[in-house]
């Protein structure tokens, strides 16, 4: 049946909105107390308290603005901008003294978050477009602008346009890696599908070929067909075979969700399998089966695709080593690992012989088998020596939760 992977990824973005956030109400109320506590040098404190509780009003009332960048308008960045501005050129009205003494504005350290915002919002250009409006508010509130100033102003500036910078580099990083996660998946799911279908639909093909052949008449005509499908089909699973893959992005909390549709083995298997009980109908008169005394429990999926490795490793004994050719299948239960070996007395492998069946699309070994043993975490070793048969050696590491006995039988 089919089920769905859901992974969801946290943007990077999604802290730095959090922190511009707390930032914005801080300095709000900052400035608030700064002025409270200057209150003798205003002038006109009437200008200072309105301008300050319109701040306040304002910011609070925005929070929901600044929580993501779709949220974040530029309508809304507009607005802001002009907030900032107007404190810092209205300072002046409120303290006739701030022209000449190098005294804080009425919004003080605010404006610096409404820089950040273009910055979070639109990178280095934006937090350079808002900073430039700001430096020059400066100057003109200040009208005889010293050293300090400019030296204030050319900071924001940087540091602004540093922002902007590391949030483009954090976007582009972070696109490079989801392409990357989505391509991870798709390659694993087209890997999977590919040794199902030569566990099954390639297998039963290449027996119909072989046998059609053998029989001759019309039947070699239809093995004929089947040669033809199963290149057909070894072609179509080398080429690609990728999952449905959808992507979607979360505006409002900031979070990328990809959902991948992939098929699944049937629910309800979720405890521990003995290994022994999956390998044991594979002995026979010409398959000899040794395991331990004790069960050997692995999870449930990882046991099966173990069992399937093995199955492909005796399917390929059968087909490749002759009919006359024995097998011998061991299990052993090490205490970080399971190893199961499969061994035959047939010719062995020539050299060259299994990356020329790769090339050629025949994938039974790169696949179903090192392909298996490689999502479980483990390792397949091929050893093959001419005429004196093949080795293959899966290993497996094992949760340490699970107990085991070394006890060994033979059957």
């Amino acid at each position: 049946m089919a089920r769905r992977e859901r992974v969801v990824r946290m943007s990077v973005e999604l802290p730095l909105w959090r922190a511009l956030t707390g930032y914005r109400v801080g300095t709000a109320v900052y400035a608030v107390l700064l002025a409270a506590f200057a209150r003798e040098k205003f002038e006109r404190p009437w200008v200072a308290a309105a301008y300050l509780g319109f701040l306040v009003v304002w910011t609070l009332a925005t929070l929901p603005k600044v929580r993501s960048a779709a949220a974040c308008t530029k309508r809304f960045l507009g607005a802001d901008l002009v907030v900032a501005l107007a404190g810092i050129l209205v300072t002046p009205l409120a303290d006739l003294d701030s022209q000449t003494f190098d005294g804080p504005t009425l919004p003080s350290i605010w404006t610096a978050g409404s820089v950040l915002a273009f910055a979070l919002k639109g990178g280095w250009r934006w937090a350079a477009f808002a900073s430039t409006f700001v430096a020059v508010a400066n100057i003109i509130q200040r009208g005889d602008p010293s050293r300090d100033t400019f030296h204030n102003v050319l900071l924001v500036w940087v540091a602004s346009i540093a922002i902007g910078y590391v949030v483009e580099v954090a976007r582009a990083s972070e696109r490079t890696l989801a392409r990357a996660l989505e391509i991870e998946a798709a390659t694993r799911e087209r890997e999977r599908l590919a040794r199902d279908i030569h566990d099954s639909v390639l297998q039963v093909l290449a027996m119909v070929q072989r046998r059609g052949t053998a029989i001759g008449g019309e039947a070699a005509e239809l093995g004929r067909l089947a040669g033809e499908q199963e290149v057909a089909l070894r072609t179509l699973v080398s080429s690609g075979l990728t999952p449905p893959t959808r992507v979607s992005e979360n505006a409002a909390e900031g979070a990328v969700v990809r959902t991948v549709e992939v098929d699944d083995d049937p629910p309800g298997e979720e405890a521990d399998r003995d290994l022994r009980a999956l390998l044991a109908p594979h002995a026979g008169s010409r398959t000899s089966f040794a395991e331990p005394g004790a069960p050997v429990l692995l999870p449930a999926a990882q046991a099966r695709e173990l069992a399937a490795a093995v199955s492909v490793a005796l399917d390929n004994v059968r087909v490749h080593a002759g009919p006359d050719a024995r097998a011998w299948i061991l299990v052993e239960d090490e205490p970080d690992e399971v190893i199961v070996t499969v061994r035959d007395d047939g010719p062995g492998i020539p050299e060259g012989r299994l990356a020329q069946a790769e090339g050629e699309g025949r994938l039974g070994v790169a696949l179903s088998i090192r392909g298996r043993l490689r999502d479980l975490g483990g390792t397949a070793e091929l050893i093959s020596v001419p005429g004196q048969g093949c080795e293959v050696e899966l290993k497996v590491p094992r949760a340490p939760r699970v107990s085991r006995g070394k006890a060994g039988s033979a059957r």
